[in-house]
This record gives C-alpha cells, structure tokens and sequence, in this order.
C-alpha cells in the first residue's frame, strides 16, 4: 500500500469513528448543561467550595467567577511547582526556577500547555498528575462553560440571566470529561501506553553506559490531555514518544480524542438554540475548513522535490517512521487547529509552506474545529462577523439566531478578533527588536522568524505545540509567552460574556423574507469566507516574512 493511499485511508476511518460520537455526545452534552439535577459528588464538590449551583448569574458574574478561579488555580499551581523540592513524589527533582514556574502555570491554567521544560527531567508525579493533570480538566471545562454561556445568550431572551459558573465547571467535569478520559486511558493502555508510579529505572545499555527512563501515570494524562485539547505531554517528546503514543492505532486514537467534543460541540449548540441544522451550519465549516488545511497539509509533505525526498516518499524528515507522513500530517493539522499543541512529529522539520499551513491554523483563531469550548464560541463570534457584513452588503439590520446584531454586539465581536492578533504580532516584533530574544533562534532568516512567530501564534491562541529550534527557556520568553498565554485566553472570555449578556436581554426578532438564512449552505460559504479574508488580512505581512518566503524559495 502506497503512503498517500494509508494517509488517506486513516483519514476516512478518522472521519467515520467522528461521525458515529457526533450525535450521542452532542445530545448528551445539551442534556448535561441543560438538566436541573445535581448528582450526589456535585453536590459535595458545590458544599465544599461554598457555591449554590442554582444560583444563576449575570455576565459580570459569570466573568468574576472564571477570573477568579482561574487566578486561584495559577497560583496553586506555580506553589506547588516552587515547593517540589520540598515535597514527596518529586523523585529527587529540585523546584522550578520562578520564571519557568510562572509560565508552566499560566500555561495549564489558560488550557495553552507550551512546555519550556522536559517532564520527565523536570516533574515527578506529584506535580505531573497532582497539578498539571487537574488543569489538564479544569482549564478544558472553563471553557466549555463559557461556550455553553454564550449559546445560553443566543438561546434565552429579557433575561441578562447565563446559567451558573460552579454547575457548569463541575457537570463539564464530572460528567462528560472524566468518564470519556477514564475510557480512553484503558484504551491507550491496551495500545501499550504506560501507567504506573515507577521512579527512575535503568532500561539497558546505550553507547557503552546505562539509559535511564522514569514512569508515570502517563495513560490518564495523554487521555485528558488529547480529550480536553490541552497538548501538555509527560515526556518532551510529547507524542512522539512510544510510552505515550506507541502505535498508529493508538496515533490515531489520539486524534481521534482532540476532534471528538470540539465537533460535538455544534450539535449541542443546535439543541440548546432549537435548531439543530443551525449546530450542522458550523459543524459544515469547521469540516470544510480542517479537510482543506489537511489535504494541504498532506500535498506539501508528500510531494517530491529532489532524489532526498523521493527515496523517503515524501519529506520525512522530523517523522516517526512507525506512523508516516500521512498520519503525521493529520495530527499535525488537528492539532493546529485545535488549541491541542501536542506533537507526533517535529514541526519545525515540515517543508516551508507546511509550517505555513500549522501557523496559519492557530492563526485562523482555531476555531476549525478548534479548542473544547474556546471553537464553538470563536466560531460564533466569526458567525457574527459574517452576518454583519451580509447585512451591510444587503442593507438591512444584520440577525443572527433571532437576535439583532447592533452597534454594541459588533464592537464586542470586533474586540474579540483584533485581541488575539495584538498580543501576537507585538510580542513577535518586540523579540525581533530587541538584542537579547533573537539570540534563542537556532536558525536565521526566515525559518529563525518564523520560530519566533510560531512561539508567539501559539502562546496567544492558546495552542501550546512548539517549532522547536528556539530555546525557549530564557526569562524573556517564559515571561512573555507566560504573559501572552493569560491575555490570549482570558481577555477574550470577557468579550465573550459581555456579548452573551447583551444577546440573553434582547427581545427576539421574527423572522422575515429578508432574513438570512444561516443555516443553508449559502451562509456556510459566506462563513468560510469571511474567516480567510479577516485572518489573511491581518497576519499575511508577518507569513511573507516567514514561512511563505522559506517555501517560495525552496
């Protein structure tokens, strides 16, 4: 069987095992966050934090409860990593140094998981499971509950009213996180992924000396860490290390964990809001979008230039030879545009236009089908952006869901789109302009900018994978990314929240012959559209400089 034919084939079963979960998860969902029942560990977790989860909350709320649980957990987390020295189940490793602590932190907390450090040589289990592994739920639950938040404003009308934070971290938790990560991590143990709490071991001999591995309980976290698109591997490697993804079954599986609730996702969208072909509207452009960045993807890696390349059958270099470049490509792109960050293969290794295509993904704001919760509501967003301009082409008060889309709904949308963007591009042209930054670059040109693009694309949107080749263990950029990670994810939330308050208050409009349909496929194309345009438009000058001139002139 030729390579392309296997890459496409795992592609189509990729494609199958989706379609099968997409509608009993989604459904499930929509009953999770809908139902007025609490179980009977809610109810202890809820006693225990002091939270009344029938309370129901405006969006200021809302807003101050994810902040604040969300600073809570950053600073219990740079703790724990500053006191691992002094605490057991470190398996002799010393703290973290403040700066790398702060950025480890802000990285699990903001569901981003960038790892300026190597697990295994770095964290024992404590740290591992007791810290990163939690926020390896929590971060993935924050925000499907601002996602269900945002449908909730879409959904109910004359009421500032968007459900209960604590109901909905917790039911995000309890009830669809963990029992499906429980489920995939026996699955990944079948493949042959370990799961214990051995320390440090010696493995064999290697050049004349002895090579030492520790264990972990690396199972459960490479299942939550797939499932809840965080990215965060046990071992640098990340998922290109045998103890963590071993097999093409068990690569394939982990993809199939990244894309599974993001997707779902748009079909609990379209129950909560009633319509279920509005959840298949969204659903349509995520798919068109990632199957059309995949068969780039796949055509850049596979095709042939020079005798190097045509003996490998495609560009092989930086890819586990046990899955291939069509596996590689696929898991490259689901987790590029997911806020995944894990990595099967060495992104810094793809052609030039590859490593434009992996940019360009976190860049769209991964929304295609992009992180658990953090996709549906950028997809939303993106949704209104499209309707307003469809409304200024037309010359008519822009709708979208029977809700009237005015002068304070656009602005909220318009500073959801332009913040990601911000942080990015002045990060990046700070550490080119600066002496000191442009130092950790291990190559220069335009492949060492666009190491320093990637690094900066993927802290602000949340993203984590790395291009390597940049030494990103320096004070600058564990600052900066570590800075970049919290702005990236928590000053979106806000506008999210705001925009969801204004919609819950408004009163619903009718529909009328004028009315856009945003559930035909007419809208689909519009919506694709208008995501190219606003991205191209905004990070095409920085691509040229990095990876479009590297692959022009390859």
């Amino acid at each position: 069987m030729s390579p392309v034919l296997a890459g496409v084939l795992q592609l189509l079963a990729l494609v199958a095992a989706l379609a099968l979960a997409y509608r009993p998860l989604g459904d499930y969902m929509a009953r999770v966050y809908s139902s007025r029942k609490h179980l009977t560990p809610e109810k202890w977790i809820y006693k225990a934090v002091g939270a009344n989860p029938n309370a129901e909350m405006h969006w200021p709320a809302y807003l101050r409860s994810v902040l604040g649980f969300s600073a809570v957990s950053v600073l219990f987390l740079y703790l724990l990593q500053r006191l691992q020295g002094h605490l057991p189940g470190s398996l002799g490793f010393a703290s973290i140094k403040p700066d790398q602590a702060f950025n480890t932190a802000a990285s699990f907390v903001s569901n981003t998981n960038w790892q300026s450090y190597a697990g295994e040589q770095s964290m024992g289990p404590l740290v591992q499971t007791g810290g990163l592994a939690v926020q390896n739920f929590v971060s993935a639950a924050v925000g499907m509950a601002v996602a269900v938040a945002l449908v909730r404003g879409f959904a109910r009308s004359r009421t500032g009213e968007l459900g209960n934070f604590w109901a909905d971290l917790v039911r995000g938790t309890v009830r669809v996180l963990l029992p499906i990560s429980v489920i995939g991590a026996i699955v990944l143990v079948a493949c042959g992924v370990i799961q214990n709490f051995a320390g440090i071991h010696e493995v064999g001999q290697f050049l004349g000396g002895t090579q030492q591995w520790n264990g972990g309980a690396v199972a459960s976290q490479e299942a939550i860490k797939e499932l809840g698109t965080n990215g965060g591997g046990y071992f640098n490697a990340n998922s290109a290390h045998p103890f963590e993804n071993p097999t093409p079954f068990s690569n394939l599986f982990e993809i199939f964990l990244i894309l599974l609730i993001p997707f779902a996702l748009t079909r609990t969208f379209g129950r909560m809001v009633g319509s279920v072909r509005q959840g298949y509207a969204i659903l349509a452009t995520m798919v068109t979008i990632w199957l059309g960045f995949t068969a780039l993807m796949m055509w850049t890696e596979f095709s042939h230039h020079g005798p190097a390349l045509q003996a490998a059958g495609g560009a092989m270099e930086g890819k586990e030879t046990r899955f291939g470049i069509g596996a590689s490509a696929i898991f490259s792109v689901a987790t590029t545009l997911t806020s995944t960050g894990a990595v099967n293969s060495f992104h810094s290794s793809y052609t030039g236009l590859g490593g434009g295509i992996q940019l360009l993904g976190m860049q769209l704001g991964e929304i295609a089908p992009g992180g658990v919760g953090s996709g549906l509501y950028g997809m939303l967003i993106m949704a209104i952006i499209a309707v307003f301009i469809a409304g200024l082409m037309v010359g008519r008060t822009p709708e979208y869901l029977g809700k009237k889309i005015g002068t304070r709904e656009i602005k909220l949308a318009a500073c959801y789109i332009l913040i990601t963007p911000a942080v990015v591009l002045g990060f990046t042209a700070l550490a080119m302009a600066l002496p000191t930054p442009v130092h950790s670059m291990s190559n220069g040109g335009a492949h060492g900018f666009s190491e320093i693009l990637y690094a900066y694309t993927s802290a602000g949107n949340n993203n984590g994978s790395a291009f390597a080749g940049l030494n990103a263990n320096t004070q600058w950029f564990n600052t900066t990314t570590g800075i970049a990670m919290l702005l990236g994810r928590f000053l979106p939330m806000v506008f999210v929240l705001a925009l969801a308050g204004s919609l819950a208050g408004q009163q619903p409009v009718p529909a009328t012959a004028g009315t856009l349909r945003t559930e035909k496929p007419l809208f689909t194309f519009l919506l694709v559209g208008t995501i190219i345009i606003v991205t191209g438009l905004t990070y095409f000058p920085a691509l040229a400089l990095g990876p479009l001139a590297e692959g022009l002139a390859s």
